[in-house]
């Protein structure tokens, strides 16, 4: 099972800049946790997410000499993806390809088809890099401005990812409008007829809804699930109100009761949770 934490999710939209010491220290110690990897940071537009023009600071203050945890950052386009391949310490790239075509213009200024071309573009850098691209399917379980959607155009969009050789998608709630019954219908169909690819659920939700969520992820085979401790962030391309991320430790709790084994250290996990309260609510 792998739990991967969206500290950069939870910060992105907040308008106030937090200190590039303050947002080093909250990632430290998260990467003493033990999540298999950390959404830590982007490589965009200052000018499109102000609050994120510091991840190469931020990244330069971390020490990653006693952690597993690895590395991801967002990019939105190639050049922000050849600054990011520039440094050792950055595994994964994480790119938003959207299911609307509304969407993908708000979020990296470009159509779908044009954000498909880039993403080839992508894979090939970071296969020359030795990097590993994580493509997320933006809008994965339906969305906002009355576009049509479907399943359908979700496998569609899984089989061209396949075929360029991306072998990470994660299928986003970007506004919280996924259900159980949507949720288990992608996982249990695109799992089995791609089992080279690892499926994850990026979801968003309010605070009754998150375990019908994970259980309906869970259940029907997905292994890699995004979070955000105490719920904080959301996407602010997407609409005005911000839909949380789905809170961490709701997951955990809801792994621990299955007695899934995480190997996470808690006594880290208490002191990021006490810090992201800090760093959250101070900003």
């Amino acid at each position: 099972m792998k739990i991967i934490e969206c500290p950069r999710d939870a910060m992105q939209g907040i308008h106030e800049f937090i200190p590039s010491q303050v947002k080093a220290q909250y990632l430290q110690t998260l990467l003493e946790v033990g999540f298999d990897s950390l959404d830590f940071g982007s490589f965009v537009s200052p000018k499109a997410i102000p609050q994120m023009r510091d991840t190469e600071e931020v990244l330069e203050l971390l020490d990653l000499s006693k952690t597993q945890t690895k590395l991801l950052a967002i990019i939105a386009n190639l050049r922000g993806a050849e600054q990011a391949v520039q440094h050792s310490q950055i595994q994964y790239l994480g790119f938003p390809l959207s299911l609307s075509e509304q969407f993908q213009q708000r979020n990296t200024n470009k159509s779908i088809a044009e954000a498909q071309v880039e993403v080839e573009q992508l894979q090939n850098l970071c296969v020359r890099h030795g990097k590993e691209l994580v493509t997320y399917l933006s809008m994965g379980f339906g969305n906002p401005y009355g576009e049509p959607w479907g399943t359908e155009q979700v496998a569609t969009m899984t089989q061209q990812l396949d075929q360029m050789g991306v072998k990470i998608i994660s299928l986003s709630d970007t506004i919280g409008v996924s259900s159980p019954e949507n949720i288990t219908y992608l996982f249990s169909t695109l799992i089995p007829a791609f089992p080279h690819i690892e499926f994850g659920a990026h979801l968003h939700t309010n605070p009754n809804t998150w375990r019908e969520k994970v259980e309906a992820a869970y259940t029907s085979g997905c292994r890699r699930m995004d979070g955000a401790l105490l719920g904080y962030g959301g996407c602010p391309m997407a609409k005005d109100e911000l839909v949380g991320n789905m809170p961490t430790e709701n997951v955990l709790s809801y792994l621990q009761e299955k007695e899934v084994p995480l190997g996470l250290n808690q006594e880290a996990l208490q002191r990021a949770l006490a810090l992201a309260t800090s760093v959250f609510q101070v900003h």
